[in-house]
């Protein structure tokens, strides 16, 4: 099979015009192109005023591959297409009599469950929320009526915190075995629409995910595996630092030599017992700051020119940094195109904002975290869990600044680089659920977050006209960017470092960022999982 990269074709070419450029491109008559698809399609937007194209690269048979390499043996653009293939490591022998445990049925918990229950491990996954039905229902219940289910919210339940997001399926990670790839192609059996599969910057949405995430649990459970709802780790069980099962906050004790720990970002209690059991953690970086809204249009006028609105581009996006004078980096997180600011606190007293957006992207404005860097060493130095602290009390001024029922404190743009507070709205209308607080931002946050934001924000406004707006809305504040901790595991075991069996996997645990980072997580680690019980076991 054949690569075929960089190949341009106009936004509007019809369906039968990808052929005849491959064609063209390759020099060859119709007969000897025998099949063909789309690996990736992303577009060029730099002379947006004057025509972006699609950019294509695909993977194709001819009938003759050998001799159409050796006629473009210097072309670079022309080379072998890489294995993309997914193929198990492992199969489980029938005398297995061990399970492994997965602990948390976000992204990671999922794919490590899917990828072990397909090699015949049947895993028993451990989730301290509800299935993916109620757990809207909960969560609708905050958004709606303010009030709060600590255990099925937006952080907590099936598919994790990422189920409540934009869906957004790409990642910078490095992936040389293409399991993003496998990631992609179960949400497609699962129901995600087939052009997640090559689109450049592939979302699913909330509403859609719901479905697809039930349909791989029903996989999951048809393949020999086990999945707990409302079952809440609450402790290890260890023998010379050697994992041998798990308890439960019922009292059920489930025993096994292996642990999938597939925890969220915001699991603060696990984490607490992690640190209890003297599991070996470690503070690492992660980003504080605001949701920020805009009118859709506005964005997709200053990323998309005269092709704003154009039906093959949908919302535009955005991504930022600026680099502030007191050494802090700004920089946009987690852009929702089409989307809405929501509540995504797991905790009573505590207000925190994240964005979602559904499979459409049509809604009113687009929203992004416009964030600032926090730094353990700088910044939080008492100790290991001193950023989940940090986070804590930051919510609760938040919650308190929003008026204390789980509204959001909020300004508007040009009084927050003013330093005023704001008393009324202006023409863009914020989408936060259960409601905004207007308030002075500077009140929420550190000094050094405040100053930084205020001197990007123009600076972004330079970029993208508007960004800067006097209208624009902040809602704070967002603190659960990523994991304020890294539960620190061996880089070829994949097991904790100074606890074995423990397999610290995902976002939680410091080894990922986003849905899809998370589902390549998993896999990696149900690998590492699976070969060391067949270790274990002599097979």
């Amino acid at each position: 099979m054949i690569r075929l990269s960089e190949l341009s074709l106009s936004l509007d070419h019809p369906e039968d015009a990808l052929r005849e450029a491959i064609i063209k491109r390759l020099n060859l008559v119709d007969e000897e192109l025998q099949d063909f698809f789309v690996f990736k399609r992303s577009y060029d937007a730099r002379k947006k005023n004057t025509e972006i194209t699609f950019v294509y690269i695909i993977h194709l048979t001819t009938s003759n591959d050998a001799a159409v390499l050796a006629r473009f043996e210097d072309d670079v653009h022309v080379k072998v297409a890489p294995d993309i293939e997914y193929h198990p490591v492992a199969s489980a022998p029938e005398n297995l009599t061990e399970r492994p445990i997965v602990v948390g049925f976000g992204p990671c918990g999922l794919f490590a469950a899917l990828t072990l229950a397909q090699m015949g491990f049947k895993p028993i996954v451990l989730e301290r929320g509800r299935n993916v039905r109620q757990r809207t229902k909960d969560t609708w219940a905050l958004w709606r009526n303010h009030k709060l289910d600590t255990e099925s919210n937006v952080q907590y339940g099936e598919g994790g915190a990422g189920l409540f997001s934009d869906g957004k399926l790409y990642s910078q990670v490095k992936d040389p075995k293409f399991y993003g790839r496998k990631v992609m192609s179960e949400f497609v059996r699962a129901g995600a629409p087939e052009e997640i599969m090559y689109v450049s910057k592939p979302h699913i949405g909330t509403f859609r995910l719901t479905g697809v995430v039930a349909k791989m649990r029903e996989e999951i459970i048809e393949l020999g595996g086990e999945i707990r709802f409302e079952a809440k780790v609450s402790d290890l069980l260890m023998e010379d630092q050697k994992i041998t099962g798990v308890a439960l906050q019922d009292g059920t004790v489930l025993e096994s030599k292996h642990v999938v720990l597939a925890l969220g970002h915001s699991a603060r209690d696990t984490f607490r017992m992690l640190h209890k059991n003297d599991v070996f953690i470690e503070p690492k970086p992660f980003a504080i700051g605001f949701r920020i809204e805009h009118p859709q249009s506005l964005i997709d006028k200053a990323r998309l020119g005269k092709y704003a609105g154009h039906p093959e581009l949908g919302a535009a996006d955005y991504k930022l940094i600026h680099h502030a004078k007191n050494g802090r980096a700004v920089y946009s997180f987690c852009m929702c195109p089409g989307g809405t600011v929501v509540a995504a606190t797991s905790e009573e007293g505590r207000v925190v904002t994240n964005g979602m957006s559904q499979y459409s992207r049509n809604e009113r404005n687009a929203n992004s975290g416009i964030v600032v860097g926090i730094n353990p060493e700088q910044d939080y130095p008492e100790g290991i869990l001193a950023g989940v602290e940090l986070q804590e009390r930051l919510e609760e001024v938040a919650y308190k600044l929003g008026g204390s029922d789980y509204k959001a404190p909020a300004q508007l743009v040009g009084d927050f680089i003013k330093g005023q507070a704001s008393t009324k709205l202006g023409d863009v209308e914020p989408s936060y659920k259960p409601g905004i607080q207007l308030c002075d931002l500077a009140d929420g946050l550190p000094d050094f977050i405040i100053e930084a934001v205020r001197e990007a924000l123009p600076a972004f406004g330079k970029k993208i006209r508007g960004f800067d707006r006097e209208d624009a809305i902040l809602t704070g504040i967002e603190t659960r960017t990523s994991s304020p901790i890294r539960i620190t595991r061996d880089n070829q075991s994949y097991q904790s470092l100074n606890t074995q069996g423990l397999y610290p996997a995902g976002e939680g645990a410091g080894y990922a960022g986003g849905i899809l980072s998370a589902g390549i997580d998993g896999i990696k680690v149900a690998e590492a999982v699976a070969l060391d019980m067949l270790k274990q076991q002599g097979a």
